[in-house]
């Protein structure tokens, strides 16, 4: 795989004798958008802890942009963008105040920081509620300030962890959209984590199916069909579900 952004190699979390993350092997190139599918309780968000630096590998390795996650977590965090499920703003401030506050902890001068939160919130279509308190901003609105707020830094990965919970589809569809954009775009380079095997279906270029802290297979859809069906032309609800050989909703 040429340019390879996110690459790990035989990764495993252990916390006692519990097995969170199980000989993970991942690699990510730029301009695409990876799909991490699986149940809540796989594992995929202790997955995406190591690659912040936020937690070290029982074992194996963990490297963004070439810099190994465990030993240069400050250095790598210079490069990702991450937008968890639940985004931490201040709801007595406005949209534009958040981001201005951003762009100065990224050490933006006041100049610097206007023109780039201008930019986002037109980016992210929040331009018309700019100073709007955050505390009358939907989950969907306040998701996508979120992806505002991690553009702040200019970020060539993106890791998004379950970023449509709770949003109604409205705002769903809004999220996907700008997750395509900024593939398109911005040829960044995205992991979207998720359970949500259709909103995966649609924005995500290849798929890996997470269950109990094991990677089980990754691929295109075709691929995936391939692999487990011996025929292309199999859905991802068709795929998914002969791994836990029940039937998906």
């Amino acid at each position: 795989m040429n340019d390879v952004v996110i690459d790990l190699q035989h990764v495993t979390k252990k916390y006692g004798d519990f097995t969170a993350v199980n000989d993970l092997s991942l690699q990510v190139s730029k301009g695409e958008i990876f799909g991490l599918l699986g149940p809540n309780g796989a594992g995929k968000s202790t997955s995406i802890l190591m690659m912040l630096g936020l937690t070290e590998p029982t074992s194996g390795n963990v490297e963004i942009n070439n810099i190994n996650s465990a030993l240069n977590p400050i250095e790598v965090k210079k490069h990702v963008g991450y937008l968890p499920e639940d985004v931490g703003f201040y709801n007595d401030m406005t949209a534009k105040e958040n981001l201005m506050f951003t762009a100065r902890l990224n050490s933006l001068n006041d100049d610097e920081a206007i023109e780039k939160v201008d930019e986002l919130l037109n980016l992210v279509g929040l331009s018309s509620v700019a100073n709007k308190k955050l505390g009358k901003f939907s989950k969907g609105m306040r998701q996508r300030l979120g992806l505002a707020d991690v553009l702040v830094k200019d970020p060539n990965v993106i890791i998004l962890d379950e970023p449509t919970s709770a949003i109604d589809p409205e705002g769903v569809k809004e999220m996907l959209s700008l997750i395509l954009k900024l593939r398109d775009e911005r040829q960044m380079t995205i992991l979207f984590s998720s359970h949500n095997l259709h909103q995966v279906q649609q924005v995500c270029d290849r798929v890996g199916i997470f269950v109990k802290g094991q990677l089980l297979a990754q691929g295109d859809i075709s691929e995936l069909s391939e692999q487990l069906f011996g025929r292309e032309g199999c859905s991802l609800d068709e795929i998914y579900s002969r791994y836990f050989e029940t039937k998906v909703i």
